[in-house]
């Protein structure tokens, strides 16, 4: 008399009675992102235009008062206070990251 086949164990489903597909469900990958995950992101996408973008509009605001009072040392200038201000504003967001971490 011939044994009868036992039905194929899935390996794939975490939740199977069987011995051979006990898994940990911290081993499964996740496949969606949380929107945490995109919210991380689009802090760090924050951080890298920061800087660059103060320096370009403190630039085009001294040339803008340079063309106007027939300066030429004023887009210096804008370009120095673009860049303290984007600073700032790296640092606040990345301690903003940073706190929300803790």
């Amino acid at each position: 008399m011939p044994l009868a086949n036992p039905s194929p164990v899935s390996l794939n489903h975490p939740h199977s009675d069987s011995v051979a597909s006990v898994a940990d469900d911290d081993n499964i990958p996740k496949k969606s992102r949380g929107p945490t995950d995109f919210v991380k992101i689009e802090s760090m996408v924050q951080l890298a235009i920061a800087l660059p973008a103060a320096c370009l509009i403190g630039w085009l605001a001294g040339n803008a008062i340079d063309k106007h009072f027939h300066t030429t040392w004023v887009g210096l200038v804008g370009i120095l206070f673009g860049a303290v201000a984007g600073f700032i504003q790296i640092f606040t967001t990345a301690s903003r990251i940073l706190n929300r971490g803790k």
